[in-house]
């Protein structure tokens, strides 16, 4: 009976020790959740430069309002970095949790001679909505600086308050019907369209159809739009449209065009004896020296052999035709089509 009551004692007396202890922690804890703030630091010491967000409404749950405050100290005042916001802390408003959560913060700092220069960036997220529009506010941050002793402060310490910012949280869902007429915030700012993606990709697709229209115009086309559209076979090229195949006269006319159009390509008389020379100083002709060949060959029988009627037939204006194409494509850096013999 004896040790069970000896061990009853000292369970009972480590409780007590516990009960004791945890109760002096908690006291501890309130004297300094409770301690007195520090005096305000002295006038003209911090000069302060703030950003806030664009804007002061049209926020939702989850949406990240971000702050840069930036503050000039003078010397000796120096920044007590542990008195910086704590990330995670949710402020109360009259007892209340508020929704808004420091989520992020960073600062950077600058000594000169004079003073010491301090970047706050603050990051803090909504976790809050209502059914109508709710007024929010960024709370007014607290931070302390060391400084030399004076009469409000006997141990230097000093306190600065960085002011708050006030917004709105916009609901998540409208509930029942609402008159765009009567909803006319002087607070809401107009809402800008934004650059999407899919503009940038259609302008991007409209410069790529305009190039390749100027490129199917440039190789196509006849008239003397572009640069190197109006050489001499493209000139040539438009008399030679109107000419018909049963006319043995235009059939000359065409000969004559192209005969024009070799010479002022080559800058003199070109005939079939020397055509290697114009090839020489014309190489973009080169793939169609048989055609030039063929060329002067029916030029010959039309002009000179009067007793050989073969070359007067309808095939050779449409076959001129075409090796006018094959010319005005060399001129211009192309690749020609291959064409058939008479």
């Amino acid at each position: 009976m004896k040790c069970v009551m000896n061990k009853l004692i000292k369970s009972s007396n480590i409780y007590l020790f516990t009960f004791v202890f945890a109760f002096i922690l908690s006291k501890s804890f309130v004297v300094f959740a409770n301690d007195e703030p520090s005096p305000d630091i002295p006038e003209g010491i911090v000069k302060i430069s703030k950003i806030n967000p664009d804007r002061n409404v049209g926020y939702l749950m989850g949406d990240i309002l971000k702050r840069t405050i930036a503050l000039d100290v003078k010397k000796p005042y120096k920044l007590i970095e542990t008195s910086l916001p704590i990330v995670g802390y949710e402020h109360r408003y009259q007892g209340q949790v508020s929704g808004i959560e420091l989520c992020k913060i960073s600062h950077t700092k600058k000594e000169n001679d004079d003073k010491t220069s301090y970047v706050i960036h603050l990051s803090y997220q909504i976790f809050t909505t209502a059914p109508v529009v709710k007024p929010a506010i960024l709370p007014a941050e607290v931070i302390k600086f060391q400084g030399p002793a004076s009469a409000e402060a006997k141990d230097g310490l000093v306190q600065y308050k960085i002011p708050e910012f006030y917004f709105r949280i916009s609901p998540m869902a409208v509930f029942g019907a609402v008159k765009i007429e009567d909803d006319m915030s002087p607070l809401r700012q107009p809402i800008l369209l934004q650059a999407y993606p899919e503009k940038e990709k259609l302008v991007a697709s409209l410069i790529l159809l305009g190039l390749s229209l100027v490129g199917l115009l440039y190789i196509l086309g006849s008239r003397a739009w572009l640069p190197f559209m109006g050489r001499p076979f493209a000139q040539a090229g438009r008399h030679l449209r109107g000419l018909s195949a049963t006319n043995t006269d235009d059939l000359k006319t065409a000969l004559t065009c192209l005969h024009k159009a070799i010479n002022s390509t080559a800058k003199y008389s070109v005939f079939s004896d020397n055509v290697s020379d114009f090839l020489t100083h014309s190489p973009s002709f080169k793939v169609i020296e048989n055609e030039l060949g063929q060329f002067f060959e029916l030029s010959h029988k039309v002009f000179f052999d009067t007793q050989d009627t073969s070359a007067h037939d309808k095939n050779s204006l449409v076959w001129l035709k075409r090796f006018c194409k094959q010319c005005r494509d060399c001129e211009r850096g192309l690749k020609p089509a291959n064409l058939k013999k008479i």
